[in-house]
């Protein structure tokens, strides 16, 4: 089968920000009196949407978080982010030959459009991923693992659900991915591959993906 639309998640896909954004996240929860390690926002709340987190704090805890929450993290991710993000390693390269051979691609991240934009400025990704491919949680009313963003990115790149291919690093985006009835390809480096079942493949440096893709694109 081959591929038409290959959707790329962004964070821990295309750019490293999981251990900052994550780090920046168990230090805020704990500041707040929710007492949270890095390992257990990996587990609860990578690849999904801010709402996420507000949602499982009062479910667990019958609290709500500071109305201020998402501006105060946000702030502080940004901040983190201007000082020290980078690209995941062989991201530009995989992006740039799918330019570069004419297959449709897009992002389509649990993060906000803002988000998103600050960490491609910062790596230089901007100047692959132009407003019309970036699709964000924002954009729809439930974020993974529900399959509507990837539905959404789908929709409107004009490509069947059928006839795409996803690039994911977290459960949450593999079930997504599988919900919308697409093949998912998922990337290892953070995840260990045993959490990330149902994926169509697996793969641990972004070198080996043109591999797995190749002769399934165009």
């Amino acid at each position: 089968m081959r591929y038409e639309l290959i959707i790329f998640d962004n964070d821990g896909v295309l750019v490293d920000s999981e251990p900052i954004s994550n780090t920046i996240l168990a230090a805020y929860l704990t500041e707040l009196g929710h007492p949270t390690t890095y390992e257990q926002c990996l587990h609860d709340y990578m690849g999904g949407a801010v709402h996420r987190i507000h949602d499982l704090v009062r479910e667990r805890t019958g609290q709500a978080l500071p109305a201020d929450f998402d501006d105060v993290l946000h702030a502080r991710i940004f901040a983190a982010f201007e000082r020290e993000l980078l690209p995941v390693d062989g991201a530009v390269d995989v992006v740039e030959k799918l330019a570069g051979d004419g297959v449709p691609y897009c992002v389509a991240s649990s993060g906000s459009h803002e988000r998103i934009r600050v960490g491609h400025r910062k790596t230089g990704l901007d100047r692959l991923f132009g407003d019309g491919i970036i699709f964000s949680a924002q954009d729809v009313g439930r974020g993974k693992p529900a399959p509507d963003l990837f539905l959404h990115a789908a929709e409107r790149m004009g490509i069947a659900p059928g006839r795409c291919a996803v690039v994911e690093d977290s459960p949450h985006g593999v079930t997504a991915a599988r919900a919308a009835g697409m093949d998912v390809y998922a990337f290892t480096a953070m995840t260990p591959a045993g959490k990330l079942s149902g994926a169509t493949g697996l793969f641990s440096h972004m070198s080996e993906l043109p591999g797995l893709l190749h002769g399934s694109v165009g």
